[in-house]
């Protein structure tokens, strides 16, 4: 399930969000049912079931409003092709950070301005 869900998120940050290849760094974390509060009557519109599954993405600001819709779409789309999880099960929440916000290593600020 879990390299499922990541194949669906990295293909598409780099289909759909135009994401360098190999920028794909992921943590998975799993918790027991007790530890996941979520609302059981559903939420705009939108029911859920225990299998629900929060996404959070922190990448570059500045994509559109319409980029944002599409990769929505895309990685839901994508979960459930591979998984078969129900798309209403699975919420995503962008945090969108400036490009000096990232260090990939060896202390280095590697958008820095020029």
């Amino acid at each position: 399930m879990v390299s499922g869900i990541s194949d669906a998120i990295y293909e598409a940050m780099i289909t759909v969000a135009n994401v360098p290849v190999h920028d794909k760094f992921q943590v998975f974390s799993r918790h027991a049912a007790n530890e996941i509060i979520y609302p059981k009557e559903g939420y705009l519109g939108v029911s859920y079931t225990p299998e629900i599954v929060l996404i959070q993405v922190t990448w570059n600001a500045g994509r559109s409003i319409e980029v944002k819709k599409a990769f929505y779409l895309a990685v839901a789309n994508g979960i459930h092709e591979r998984t078969g999880l129900r798309k209403e099960d699975i919420c995503i929440n962008l945090v969108d950070v400036n490009r000096e916000d990232w260090s990939y290593g060896n202390g280095e600020m590697h958008y820095a301005p020029k």
